[in-house]
């Protein structure tokens, strides 16, 4: 069978809310072959399918706009939580 995964994750390297970090990786049978990182502020692909698809979402303004606001959304909602 085939494995799909998704993982976001909240980096925190301090209290202070400007040291977040978020990563949104997509996963297809244990290898990674798209990530978002909220520092490089764009999709970065990894495998040929995952360097079309960072293609497709960077040059899509509003979903990459929608990418960007998770950092504040999710990321620094629960940082009195996490931290």
């Amino acid at each position: 069978g085939y494995f799909e995964q998704r993982v976001v994750e909240c980096r925190f390297s301090s209290k202070d809310l400007q040291g977040i970090e978020l990563i949104d990786s997509y996963v297809f049978n244990q290898a990674e072959y798209i990530r978002f990182n909220s520092t490089v502020g764009k999709f970065v692909g990894y495998t040929e399918h995952g360097v079309k698809n960072a293609e497709a979402w960077n040059s899509d303004a509003a979903f990459l706009a929608q990418e960007r606001g998770e950092l504040e959304r999710y990321c620094k909602q629960h940082a009195p939580i996490a931290c």
